[in-house]
């Protein structure tokens, strides 16, 4: 069979979450438009690994409609919405993912994907590209370019690069100003609230609020927890992001002291272990703690059920007992906005999809042309995203006048 979903009888549900998106993401329906006229993607095979909700089926739809055939698996064992997961199969595209996989079925079905002999590859946290690297590098000669959509993967790809391992080229959309400027900070920062509101219902207000990491991601966590009435502290380990946190307005401590006077604590570094053991022992009883990083290793759940007792109080919250105090993790320590929620909102998602359409457009374009390194996008796409996202929305902005741009190009005009 060509997918491996939970419960294709969902799938007219999901046909309706996609439909609805659809309407939301009017600049990603653009692109889809003029893909559908000059189909720029003909005859090849694209291989997705990313959050399989209904935003990412609105993508998954555009890639189809430039003419290439898609396949297409999860990035996060708990972040496939079931129902659109049923929906993308019941319409002809291969899809192997579930809420709810285990480490091994996850990465059976990164597999099933590179069965697929994916021409490009789109991924969304590096594992479809490092498991080409590692274990399956047979594909290496098929595969002309990928797409990679968030911070934790750029990391990794760039370390591929200097260690001279990467094989083909990659465009890291995360690096684009519509991306991580609006994804990043607006869409995380909204949807990390949703998923802690979800998971638990509990009251932000008067609450200390502790964000550890003051990236894009952070930024926008900690603005949003303080717009809903918390007392925000930030951890940081870059002089530079924490001294902008102090002049944003935020308390900033060392993870060891805002352990012990926090009560929601949310990481969102990119790194492992952002909260060891040693700082949970600390905080107090009823502290709750989620991550909105790529990856379940930020904190140290590993460590910590290897000193208490765990019961799972709700879907999304588990209890873990020790030295006579209660801890509660969010979502399994995986991204909780899409593990207790649905993600970031479509606008949002219309603008990021956007820079993946056009990012596997460009490798196409400049297939032959790239060496294997990981390569921004042309700063004239990025506009061009902002551009068409505005007129989606009915805006208008002003444009230099001839004199203004003579003014611009020149050095001889001054005081």
């Amino acid at each position: 069979m060509p997918y491996d979903v939970k419960d294709i009888s969902l799938a007219e549900h999901g046909e309706k979450q996609i439909e609805l998106a659809e309407m939301q993401m009017k600049g990603l329906m653009r692109i889809k438009k003029r893909f559908a006229e000059e189909e720029p993607l003909s005859g090849l095979k694209v291989g997705m690994a990313l959050h399989v909700t209904k935003e990412t089926a609105a993508l998954a739809r555009t890639i189809d409609a430039a003419g290439a055939s898609v396949a297409i698996t999860g990035c996060n064992p708990l972040s496939t919405q079931d129902d659109v997961a049923a929906a993308l199969a019941s319409q002809g595209f291969d899809v192997y993912s579930w809420k709810g996989e285990t480490k091994e079925e996850y990465y059976r079905n990164l597999n099933k994907v590179l069965d697929f002999r994916p021409n490009i590859t789109i991924d969304d946290g590096c594992d479809l590209v490092s498991e080409v690297h590692l274990k399956r590098t047979d594909l290496l000669k098929g595969i002309i370019g990928g797409a990679e959509e968030t911070t934790t993967g750029v990391i990794r790809l760039r370390a591929m690069e200097r260690d001279n391992a990467l094989k083909y080229p990659m465009i890291a959309v995360n690096d684009s100003k519509t991306k991580h400027l609006m994804d990043n900070f607006i869409g995380t920062g909204q949807s990390t609230i949703d998923g802690i509101l979800r998971a638990t219902n509990i009251l932000l207000a008067g609450k200390n609020f502790v964000v550890a990491g003051y990236g894009n991601c952070g930024k926008g966590v900690a603005v949003r927890a303080k717009g809903m009435g918390s007392n925000v502290i930030v951890t940081e380990v870059d002089p530079f992001k924490a001294l902008q946190a102090v002049m944003d307005g935020f308390r900033v401590l060392p993870m060891s002291q805002a352990a012990e006077i926090g009560d929601i604590f949310v990481t969102v570094t990119g790194t492992k272990h952002a909260i060891f053991v040693d700082s949970i022992r600390k905080m107090k009883d009823g502290a709750m703690l989620a991550n909105s990083g790529h990856f379940n290793i930020e904190i140290d759940i590993e460590g910590l059920e290897g000193v208490s007792k765990k019961r799972r109080i709700r879907p999304f919250m588990d209890e873990y007992t020790l030295d006579g105090k209660r801890i509660f993790v969010l979502g399994d320590g995986r991204l909780i906005n899409l593990a207790a929620a649905e993600g970031h909102p479509s606008e949002i998602m219309s603008m990021s999809f956007m820079n993946q359409s056009l990012a596997v457009e460009y490798i196409v374009k400049n297939q032959g042309n790239l060496e294997p390194k990981v390569y921004k996008l042309p700063d004239d796409v990025d506009h061009m995203v902002a551009k068409i996202q505005l007129e989606a929305l009915g805006i208008q902005i002003d444009e230099l006048t001839e004199a203004q741009k003579r003014y611009l190009a020149s050095w001889h005009e001054g005081t």
